[in-house]
């Protein structure tokens, strides 16, 4: 498995600065760039290509902190954690309403898509404006919860690599995979919130 700090020159820890790892790309990505190797044979320019592609996706990786995370704690243990699809408790009290939230907003979407009345689909408008409001507030809340949960991940990343090769591995792992598990379902569902947002838009 290629390791994707060492391929930009980046410290192995929870958590990079984006303005530093695009710079670190930038560099690397430079000396290897396809654009060097101009008049070379076919076979230079494929490996020329092939290492852009792979810098490239290890910057695509490192700059998004749930595949950061992911990919230190295989590099570290061998394993990218439990792939659990079962949401983090501290998340399932926000889930059952945004489920809600979604049916109903599916709900709504279906019964304008089937509106043929012109003045039936002016007050669907604007009951769409009603559901996209609730959909922004629940998507700052989503946010929110990314921020958060990123502050934490700063937080272990300022006692790294202490709390990695300390007593506390255990628990700094527990809590990595549960940290990457928060930031899969907060992608996933602010995803599926902007879908919506921009059905009702339309």
């Amino acid at each position: 498995m290629t390791d994707y700090f060492a391929l930009l020159d980046a410290p192995r820890r929870p958590w990079l600065h984006t303005d530093e790892l695009k710079q670190r790309f930038l560099r690397r990505s430079a000396e290897v760039h396809p654009d060097r190797v101009h008049g070379s044979t076919d076979a230079e320019k494929r490996a020329a290509q092939e290492r852009y592609t792979e810098l490239n996706s290890a910057f695509q990786c490192l700059s998004r902190p749930r595949e950061l995370v992911r990919h230190l704690l295989e590099l570290e243990t061998g394993s990218k954690g439990e792939q659990l699809q079962d949401v983090p408790s501290a998340l399932m009290d926000f889930f059952m309403e945004f489920s809600s939230l979604c049916r109903q907003t599916d709900s709504f979407l279906a019964e304008k898509s089937s509106a043929q009345s012109p003045l039936l689909r002016v007050q669907l408008f604007e009951r769409g404006q009603e559901w996209s409001e609730k959909i922004s507030v629940v998507q700052k809340r989503l946010e929110q919860w990314r921020q958060e949960t990123e502050s934490e991940l700063k937080r272990l990343d300022s006692g790294w690599p202490e709390n990695w090769n300390g007593e506390n591995r255990a628990a700094t792992r527990a809590r990595l995979e549960e940290i990457a598990r928060t930031l899969g379902f907060v992608e996933r569902w602010s995803s599926q919130l902007r879908e919506r947002f921009v059905q009702l838009a339309i």
